[in-house]
């Protein structure tokens, strides 16, 4: 064959074991060199891409989707608008809970921790406030667990719960407080952490919110939102004017089983309570 294709064999210098001449030198000596097996073609993986929630605020004409937590809201703030509620509005003065404040904040206790104690101490005495409509009648409630609103920083809120707030003492609710917002925004919290509230508190004081009124949780009877507390200019007693440091506080109750005269009754003694005996938070 190499004879008939004109090819010398005897100068072509062989590729084989011991210089033998093989099929490849012979094509290659008459232009037909074995083509080259196609390397077989991988397809490039991108590796794949960290999705994240879009930086706020969102450019403008985009839509962000709601994430699992804002669905959530959404569903009991609707579910919210099928009950009939009622406000209630009530200025609270301050002075003596502030100076406490300040005696025990060294030893890791928060505002919300005594607001809490405060709202449970004052609910023993109101148990209509912490119970819940059932079609079969009102459903009074064993425990006062305090519920506490708390934004979340990707959208939505939590309401981690303060579970027996009357009967637990003002440093330990301090702690647990801490632990449950901790683990609230690393999403972390357990169902009945944040679902077993029976009353709940919002509290937008901290931002500097004069006064606001919230929306009542489904289940729920009552919630309370509380404003900042400022020093005021107030009429004293004996007609001078004197400035003292007052909150606005709002509560909205279902008014299926409450009624405006039974949270009127609820706020005097919360205020009483804060103005006249703060100390007694702490025992």
């Amino acid at each position: 064959m190499a004879k008939e294709l004109g090819v010398d064999l005897a100068a072509l210098k062989g590729s084989g074991p011991h210089g033998r001449i093989v099929t490849e030198d012979v094509e290659a000596a008459i232009g037909k060199a074995t083509a080259p097996v196609a390397a077989a073609v991988v397809p490039t993986v991108a590796a794949p891409k960290t999705v994240t929630a879009p930086p706020p605020p969102v450019a403008p004409g985009q839509i962000a989707p709601f994430n699992t937590l804002q669905n959530a809201v959404n569903r009991n703030m609707m579910a919210s608008l099928q009950v009939p509620v009622f406000r209630v509005g009530y200025t609270i003065t301050t002075d003596g809970l502030d100076k406490l404040y300040k005696q025990v904040k060294s030893k890791g206790v928060t505002m919300s921790a005594l607001l809490a104690k405060a709202i449970a101490m004052t609910l023993v005495k109101h148990p209509l406030l912490y119970a819940s409509y059932t079609d079969q009648g009102i459903q009074y409630n064993s425990e006062i667990n305090i519920a506490v609103a708390v934004a979340m920083d990707d959208g939505g809120l939590i309401t981690p719960v303060l579970r027996r707030a009357d009967g637990t003492d003002l440093y330990s609710l301090s702690r647990n407080w801490k632990d449950l917002v901790d683990r609230a925004r690393s999403k972390q919290l357990l169902p009945d952490e944040y679902s077993t509230g029976t009353f709940t508190i919002s509290n937008l004081g901290m931002l500097g919110v004069d006064s606001f009124d919230a929306i009542l949780p489904p289940g729920t009877g009552s919630i309370l939102a509380i404003g900042a507390s400022k020093p005021t200019v107030v009429a004293t007693k004996d007609g001078m004017l004197g400035v003292k440091t007052q909150m606005r506080v709002n509560i909205t109750c279902d008014h299926r089983i409450i009624y405006g005269a039974q949270a009127a009754a609820f706020l005097k003694d919360l205020a009483k309570l804060i103005e006249t005996d703060s100390a007694s938070l702490t025992m």
